[in-house]
């Protein structure tokens, strides 16, 4: 098990694990509730206590998941949701988050990010965001799937310097963001969340990754995951069903990569060259 749980910190100053959970695919199967329940609790009890979802996954099923696993213990949690595009406006960002509320039986999000971009006036959703953050309701927001160019466009309107994180599909095998994005988001002290950091698995199966982590008694996953979290300024956000994949995710924390591991890492994965759009999924 992980000895310490390592953090960084927000644009607002508070600290945050930089391993959390996910819960993408959560909430969609009766059968698999109460594992998925046990395995997001043990995940608290092991210091992965910030946890993602959005009102999208499982129509709020996965929400529903989540207030099960913090039900009495809420003030120990970090709890990120998301709002969809098509509700970002100035009346359906209020209206989902309330929603997102009750479905998680809280009171407030303590980051609340739109889910990608959309056709709303991305203007307008900051206003809402900022008067939802005013009333109490959620206590930061952020953004995720957003590029360089609508990060640069966020940050230059009214409010929209209070952006705290900007959740991105990064991992071994998309590597793009290090050209541009990564950079722009750590020069101003916004820190990425990478989401499917073991690309939804494919990574586990991956022969040079099983060689390099055979120098840590680790599996590959465990050796995708403890990359990402090496990187600065990142916060990886996992998805675990069962109790047994939370524990190997958590003692990815204690893998120390040695500079002959990232060398062997990038010649197995190059770094990017060049400028690539934002992928997605």
């Amino acid at each position: 098990m992980p000895s310490t749980m390592r953090t960084t910190t927000l644009p607002s100053g508070e600290a945050v694990p930089v391993l959390g959970q996910g819960t993408w695919k959560m909430g969609e199967d009766a059968r698999r509730r109460a594992d998925e329940v046990d395995a997001l609790k043990l995940g608290i009890d092991l210091g992965m206590k910030l946890i993602d979802t959005a009102e999208m996954y499982a129509s709020g099923g996965a929400e529903e998941v989540v207030a099960d696993a913090i039900a009495g213990r809420r003030d120990e949690v970090f709890l990120v949701s998301k709002v969809l595009p098509s509700n970002a406006s100035r009346t359906g960002v209020p209206a989902a988050c309330e929603k997102s509320l009750r479905h998680l039986r809280t009171d407030r999000i303590d980051l609340y990010l739109l889910h990608w971009p959309g056709s709303v006036p991305l203007a307008e959703t900051v206003e809402a965001f900022e008067a939802l953050r005013k009333a109490g309701k959620i206590r930061h927001w952020g953004v995720s799937n957003f590029d360089t160019h609508e990060m640069e466009e966020l940050v230059s309107l009214p409010g929209g310097g209070n952006v705290q994180t900007n959740q991105i599909l990064y991992n071994l095998s998309q590597r793009g963001p290090e050209f541009d994005l990564a950079p722009w988001n750590r020069q101003r002290g916004i820190p990425l969340m990478a989401y499917s950091p073991v690309d939804q698995g494919v990574l586990v199966r991956n022969t040079r990754l099983e060689a390099i982590a055979a120098r840590h008694n680790a599996t590959a996953a465990q050796l995708a995951l403890a990359w990402v979290m090496a990187q600065d300024d990142v916060i990886a956000i996992p998805k675990a069903g069962k109790q047994e994949h939370v524990r190997q995710n958590a003692a990815a924390l204690d893998i120390e990569l040695t500079p002959e591991d990232f060398a062997d890492i990038d010649r197995a994965f190059p770094p990017p060259r060049r400028k690539s759009g934002l992928a997605m999924i």
